[in-house]
């Protein structure tokens, strides 16, 4: 079984075929430009592979109500060009396969679910800190959606007493991405993220960002695990600040073990490391198969 993975990002697309063990035969990436072209490309990449199913974790927001006369659209992104973008129709064009479709946090949360740092579990919640915040939850053995779809990144947060920045979301200020994503830190600072150092007090502060977003989830989905990726992640250090931080804020009322004695086990870094998001777009297609095949 071949199957066609996409993580359609804001900054980069990464296209790759797998088969249905997990195991990534061909992986290639290209930045995201407007969409004749990045979508041209992905058709391409595609041409010769004879994949038998698709799977796309993409940027958004995006449509994921298949009665929706636009479901398969990126919609209200401000990404330039790609507003009300329908691309899952521009691929069904040149591959009649099932196609599995969803938000590319949602795609990671899954792909560490089915290949990662979470398997075997019946829930967790992935959080990824790059660009932008973005949040996927999986529980009770399926992604979540709604009316639309989890946008945790822009949740309202309290300010930190030292923090006077006013946050880098155009629509919220400073809501959770506003202050904590790779943008804020940078502006904040006057210089990007990783080439701050470990004992900068931009690291406690971003702690304290992220340690509210965990806390609340906790509270709200009490996930049985909790995945930190993203560029702004990639900063270790950071994760015993953020776990100490939960501690703090939870504050013994959640009385589990592995938030009172291990949680260094409970909030971790990806297992699939920057790919999450492929091999969740992976199982997404290899799942579309299998939907395809009980609906007959």
């Amino acid at each position: 079984m071949r199957i066609g993975a996409i993580e359609a990002g804001g900054t980069k697309f990464l296209c790759g075929v797998g088969n249905e063990l997990g195991i990534m035969e061909d992986v290639v990436h290209f930045p995201t430009e407007h969409p004749d072209v990045t979508l041209s490309r992905v058709i391409s990449y595609f041409s010769d592979k004879h994949v038998d199913a698709i799977g796309i974790g993409s940027f958004g927001p995006i449509d994921l109500r298949p009665r929706s006369t636009t479901y398969g659209f990126v919609t209200t992104t401000p990404k330039q060009g790609w507003g009300h973008c329908d691309v899952l129709g521009k691929l069904k064009k040149h591959y009649d396969v099932p196609y599995g479709w969803d938000t590319d946090v949602n795609a990671a949360a899954y792909g560490e679910t089915v290949w990662g740092a979470a398997k075997g579990l019946g829930s967790s919640v992935y959080i990824t800190i790059g660009t932008g915040v973005g949040v996927g939850v999986y529980t009770e053995g399926r992604l979540v959606h709604g009316l639309v779809h989890p946008e945790g990144g822009h949740v309202l947060i309290r300010r930190h007493p030292d923090d006077e920045y006013a946050g880098a979301c155009p629509y919220h200020g400073d809501c959770l991405e506003g202050m904590a994503a790779g943008p804020a830190i940078e502006a904040r600072w006057s210089v990007k993220g990783d080439q701050l150092p470990a004992d900068h007090p931009a690291w406690p502060m971003e702690a304290y960002y992220i340690a509210q977003a965990v806390a609340g989830i906790i509270l709200t989905h009490s996930p049985e695990k909790i995945i930190l990726g993203g560029g702004v992640m990639q900063q270790a250090h950071l994760f015993p600040l953020v776990r100490s931080e939960v501690q703090r804020i939870l504050n013994g009322y959640v009385q589990a073990d592995e938030i009172m004695n291990r949680i260094e086990e409970y909030i971790v870094p990806p297992g699939l490391g920057s790919q999450s998001g492929l091999y969740g777009a992976l199982a997404l297609g290899l799942k579309a198969i299998q939907d395809r095949r009980s609906a007959v």
